[in-house]
């Protein structure tokens, strides 16, 4: 309680002096600039040329994301009660994040202006651009700094996703944190049901429902919000509908949802609080794994993670990574995954290391740093994450052998890993 009541005082703090250095723009100087942004120029790079594979480069179909426009109209996808719902006056502004390698510029404009387009502009602090040192150099920065609230960073050499966030964090000057990925669209009113919620509770982590933008055709297709974030014993991240009983729970459907895990690259978050909860574990490498690492340590230190129905921003879902990793995909998935496990699953991480024996023995670096993270801020244990957290992850059932469920467990097999 000392310590939520410190991260409360913080926030209002930091608020009040933002609210002082924070600079206003009128809507006719944001028109202004929306309007004399050079998109042609800036989208006549790297373009798609009829006879290539629209799928080489970004692994979606660049070809039919060029022909859409950049603030093109979306179908408003949330439940028709959400829009009853009124929001406070006074919500806090944000910084919104936004990190890229080699991003299309199609879908990276469209991310942007879709914010620009449909959001408060008083709820726009800043949006924070981190290029993780991309092949286009600084250009694709030097011109979208052109547009209304942009500031753009680019690493020095690749750092991948995790790191490239912390830099934007640490530039980051608002109250509240807001974290998008590089091909999304917001859709209508998708920010205030999440600032919202965060007002009221700064240990809520909050994320919007993520709609499907198809990677083949760019339709923008509502998804379900009768899901939450779930996964195996591997670390392996998972949609999963809502049982029976808790649809049942759920009298009104704008109700936000609890959630075991977050998808990770879109989701809300109060500053002081990510600051006091170790912001990412930087040690992991370009990208897989720091969802379940962040989200295991917001249930276990204190605070929850939330689906907001109301809220609704599209995401273009691929079925490969368009990049390279420095070490295979697989090896740097395992690296940060098994951090993960060795941190925050205790005893449990026998159950990860079983439905995943190939991270068994493979490096994973130096954890003490985070060991002593979990220490300081007194966290609770595996066991009571999945007891009160995530009880559907029938831990006792990995195995029917019981003799078997007896030598996974022993500390000699511990010593082994």
């Amino acid at each position: 309680m000392v310590d939520l009541f410190i991260v409360l005082t913080a926030s209002c703090i930091f608020l009040f002096l933002t609210a002082l250095t924070d600079f206003q723009i009128s809507d006719a100087e944001w028109e202004d600039m929306l309007e004399g942004f050079d998109e042609r120029s800036y989208l006549s790079a790297r373009r798609w040329k009829p006879g290539d594979d629209p799928y080489t480069l970004y692994a979606f179909n660049q070809r039919e994301s060029e022909r859409i426009p950049s603030d093109r109209a979306l179908r408003d996808t949330r439940h028709y009660r959400c829009t009853t719902l009124h929001y406070d006056s006074e919500l806090p502004s944000t910084s919104i994040i936004i990190t890229f390698h080699n991003e299309a510029r199609s879908t990276l404009l469209r991310t942007i202006k879709s914010v620009l387009n449909r959001t408060p502009v008083h709820l726009i602090y800043e949006i924070i651009l981190v290029d993780d040192f991309s092949d286009d150099g600084e250009l694709d920065c030097q011109l979208l700094t052109k547009l209304p609230k942009v500031k753009c960073f680019r690493n020095n050499k690749r750092e991948g996703l995790i790191r490239s966030r912390v830099r934007g964090t640490d530039a980051a000057r608002a109250k509240v944190l807001t974290f998008l990925d590089s091909h999304c669209e917001v859709n209508k009113d998708w920010l205030p049901p999440l600032l919202q919620r965060i007002k009221e509770d700064p240990s809520r982590v909050v994320s919007p429902v993520i709609d499907i933008i198809n990677m083949d055709t760019f339709a923008y297709v509502a998804a379900s919000a009768d899901l939450r974030g779930g996964f195996d014993w591997s670390l392996h991240f998972k949609w999963e509908q809502l049982s029976p009983e808790q649809r049942a729970r759920r009298t009104d459907p704008t109700q936000p949802i609890k959630t075991p895990i977050i998808a990770g690259g879109l989701f809300v978050i109060d500053r002081a609080w990510f600051n006091h909860l170790g912001k990412y574990d930087t040690a992991m490498d370009i990208w897989g794994g720091e969802n379940f690492e962040i989200s295991f340590r917001v249930w276990q230190c204190g605070g929850s993670l939330e689906i907001l129905p109301c809220s609704r921003v599209g995401h273009v879902f691929r079925k490969k990574h368009p990049y390279v990793f420095p070490e295979g995909n697989a090896n740097t998935y395992i690296k940060n995954t098994r951090r993960t496990a060795e941190v925050w699953m205790d005893d449990f991480r026998l159950f990860y290391y079983s439905a995943r024996p190939a991270a068994r023995g493979k490096s994973y670096g130096d954890i003490r740093s985070r060991v002593e993270l979990r220490k300081k801020l007194n966290c609770k244990s595996f066991k009571w994450y999945l007891d009160n957290v995530y009880p559907e992850l029938n831990h006792w059932c990995i195995t029917s052998d019981k003799a078997q469920l007896g030598f996974l467990r022993s500390k000699t097999q511990l010593q082994q890993l």
